[in-house]
């Protein structure tokens, strides 16, 4: 298995009693996302396993994981499922994804998402365990947390649909959802404000409620809800990326 050519410098320690996990997940998302476009860690180069990350920062499975899933965001990683994490590597990565995507693309994968993510959706509820409804949860309590930057944002929504994805235990849902990677979701492209008459809150909350409605559908084992909702979410975001304004 390949690893980093050398030796992992472990995150600052936190102090007694404190727990923030997201925060951690953010430095160590960065760390990682440095080795790689620095070049230390070679594209097409596998990630060491999640309990070696753990030990070599001093951190927990669910930081690793958070931290993962940003750098899948941010276009840098790709996870295959039942295999692992490689790196996807410099040539892969562009810091401004925004200023080379048009909103017909965007839209198109939506259209993709609708086609995919609500037969998943209805799935997912017939075969949910409590670990996919407990980080689902997970990713939802982040995004309600207001002090979340756009970035961990965009990396708390991709976690929550791959959780669904994840749920309907087939391999297949998962490969498009970390093939889409950054493309999957439109808050990591757009600007927020602009989404829903410059009124950020209502957005943010109008996704919270959608959210919230797919995950008790799924929790409630209900897959014609789960469905509904998840369509209801996709059209949704569809019709407010056409009166969008993309980010300069």
């Amino acid at each position: 298995m390949d690893t980093c050519t050398h030796e992992p410098q472990p995150l600052y320690r936190r102090p007694k009693g404190l727990n923030q996990p997201r925060n951690l997940s953010s430095v160590l998302a960065q760390v990682l996302t440095e080795r790689i476009t620095s070049g230390a860690m070679a594209c097409g180069q596998k990630f060491p396993p999640e309990a070696q990350i753990m030990i070599d920062h001093g951190v927990s499975r669910t930081v690793v994981r958070e931290a993962i899933s940003q750098l899948q965001t941010r276009g840098l990683v790709i996870t295959r499922h039942g295999v692992g994490s490689f790196v996807r590597g410099n040539a892969d990565f562009d810091p401004h994804p925004d200023s080379s995507t048009s909103l017909e693309d965007v839209l198109a994968v939506i259209e993709l998402r609708v086609s995919v993510e609500v037969e998943a959706a209805g799935f997912a509820a017939q075969r949910r365990n409590a670990q996919h409804l407990a980080r689902m949860l997970s990713a939802l309590e982040t995004l309600a947390d207001p002090s979340m930057s756009h970035e961990a944002e965009a990396a708390a929504d991709h976690e929550f649909h791959r959780q669904i994805a994840l749920a309907t235990d087939n391999r297949y849902f998962v490969d498009i959802t970390d093939h889409l990677g950054i493309d999957l979701i439109p808050r990591k492209r757009l600007n927020n404000a602009a989404m829903n008459g410059g009124d950020r809150s209502e957005y943010t909350l109008r996704l919270q409620r959608e959210h919230q409605a797919i995950y008790q559908s799924i929790a409630e084992d209900d897959p014609i809800a789960a469905k509904a909702a998840m369509q209801l979410h996709l059209s949704g975001v569809r019709e407010r990326l056409r009166h969008a304004n993309f980010r300069s």
